[in-house]
């Protein structure tokens, strides 16, 4: 693709270039001895250096910018980028004027300052990094002190949509469909190969959809079937670059699983150099990026492989290595369970049909610590049976969505048509007769949690009857889930007085309508107007 020259601050100190398609990250030529970079909040910039003639393998030699801002200083490691590159990354989490110097035993590297000058961001629709507040420890926040809503989607094949291409088409169609419909977190792996699962056997007349057991994408050199493990291929981290950067644009957070065990990846052995120089390269490659949250690995405690000691020591390497702080997590509820102080939240997998009992004791266990429900063994149906799960059923996999957030817990939505090895990106524009899958439930879900702030509710079970309820302490709002198949639901703890002093108002989940405001009425409130056709939340509010 044709790159476009722009000149960013003055010629004689520093050119800056970028893609015209994907300007996210801002690449900056240094031609001086001490550059100055004008950037703004959480913008991501990449600082390059020249360094030829390195003895060695390069990925193997260190270099370290020390960056300095009112007295507070950080070490971020630099990164090979191959073709004699160094790479600087860096994003500001806050508004000012930054040094940095670099050492190395490079020499070309060592001594390497300049200044870095970040103005107050511009984006309406970027808030920072996701982060936790001691006030409410079991919420996600935004830098900014903005609530974040981790609504999430799994797609672990992201990385391959566009690969090998200039542009990337398929991959903006697809989180232009996120964004939309308000999925604003991608559970997905740094590098998956194919599925272990029979598959379906209409994917062979649709290559364009399927994009497991590809010889030609892999991290190291080489490929999965003859790999090269004692060097990393520049090339593939190179896209991955584009596309987490195609995320932050949109402020879409990228879930980065490093490892994942049941992908038939050839990985190196545990602990061995290679294996440390690809885990460590990710962490930082990656770190600077706002939208970054770090998972171990998918399901890291199953197959076999990964012992508790190991995924441990895996957590301790990011802290040490991450100078921005991302969050961490583990996709194992049994060694989040057990190491609550070595993760920053509760990840889980739960497919039992008493969901939401599960999550509301893990809820109630872990006071200061959000949970986040990954897979809850609902798999919308798609056009390729792919992976079936427990559940397929669009209205069953959305129940099962809002059990675990009237539960006070996080979740995420699977479509089979997008998950896994195959990967429809534009879903809408599929032949007429052809499943299109029900994006548009969680668009309204998110809209709701916009209207009613999830982070201000908290379940109370007690209160449940035969529905769900979540309350908001502060201003007195109930909001109770009513299954379609409830013939009414009970509103015992309401009492008379509330007919004088509240509203009522439904919701119906599947089509995000909502009734006209009017008095509470505890008899009519009882029965929702879509009983057998939708499940509905009644909104109940203080005058």
């Amino acid at each position: 693709m044709r790159t476009i020259l722009k000149t960013c601050f003055l010629a004689t100190l520093l050119v800056c270039t970028s893609h015209a398609s994907f300007s996210q990250i801002r690449r900056w030529e240094t031609l001086a001895k001490s550059p100055v970079i004008l950037t703004t909040q959480w913008e991501v910039n990449d600082i390059v250096f020249k360094a030829k003639g390195v003895k060695g393998n390069p990925f193997d030699h260190e270099a370290e910018a020390t960056v300095s801002m009112n007295g507070e200083t950080k070490k971020l490691p630099l990164f090979y980028n191959g073709n004699d590159e160094w790479v600087l990354r860096f994003s500001a989490s806050k508004i000012g004027e930054y040094s940095y110097v670099i050492e190395s035993a490079i020499p070309a590297l060592s001594g390497k300052r300049g200044t870095i000058k970040a103005s107050a961001n511009q984006k309406p629709n970027r808030h920072g990094a996701v982060t936790l507040e001691a006030e409410d420890p079991q919420h996600f926040y935004y830098e900014d002190g903005t609530h974040y809503f981790n609504l999430a989607f799994e797609c672990d094949w992201l990385f391959a949509l566009d690969y090998g291409k200039g542009d990337l088409p398929k991959t903006k169609k697809l989180l232009d469909l996120l964004e939309k419909n308000g999925l604003n977190q991608v559970v997905m792996n740094v590098y998956s190969h194919d599925v272990e699962w029979k598959k379906d056997s209409r994917l062979a007349d649709h290559p364009e959809h399927e994009y497991g057991g590809r010889q030609d994408i892999f991290p190291f050199m080489g490929s999965n079937e003859k790999p090269d493990h004692s060097t990393l291929n520049p090339a593939f981290f190179q896209h991955l670059d584009k596309v987490l950067a195609e995320m932050h644009d949109r402020e879409i957070v990228s879930h980065l699983m490093i490892y994942v065990w049941n992908k038939r990846v050839a990985w190196p052995d545990m602990n061995t150099p290679e294996d440390n120089r690809y885990f460590d390269y990710v962490v930082k490659r990656y770190q600077a990026f706002p939208n970054i949250i770090w998972d171990v690995s998918k399901e890291a405690l199953y197959y076999g492989r990964a012992t508790e000691e190991y995924i441990s020591e895996r957590v301790s390497r990011i802290r040490d290595l991450d100078s921005y702080d991302r969050l961490v997590s583990v996709h194992d509820f049994g060694f989040c369970s057990r190491n609550p102080d070595k993760v920053d939240f509760l990840s889980t997998q739960d497919w039992t049909h008493t969901l939401y009992q599960k999550m509301l004791d893990a809820n109630n266990k872990f006071k200061n610590k959000p949970v986040f429900n990954i897979e809850h063994g609902g798999y919308e149906e798609s056009p390729y049976h792919v992976f079936p799960g427990a559940y397929t059923n669009a209205e069953v996999c959305l129940r099962r969505n809002y059990m675990c957030l009237f539960a006070g817990v996080y979740t995420t939505y699977y479509w089979q048509g997008t998950s896994w090895n195959a990967v429809i990106h534009d879903p809408f524009d599929q032949p007429a007769g052809v499943y299109k899958p029900h994006f548009d439930y969680f668009a309204h879900m998110s809209e709701f949690f916009r209207r009613h702030s999830f982070e201000q509710f908290k379940p109370h079970p007690w209160q449940n009857t035969n529905g769900y309820n979540l309350t908001n302490k502060k201003d007195g709002t109930v909001l109770m889930y009513m299954p379609k198949e409830n013939y009414a639901v009970t509103l015992h703890f309401l009492d008379k007085e509330n007919q004088k002093t509240a509203t009522m108002q439904w919701f119906n989940t599947l089509t995000g309508e909502y009734t006209e405001v009017r008095d509470f009425v505890k008899g009519e409130a009882e029965r929702s107007p879509w009983s057998g056709k939708a499940d509905a939340i009644l909104i109940v509010k203080k005058k």
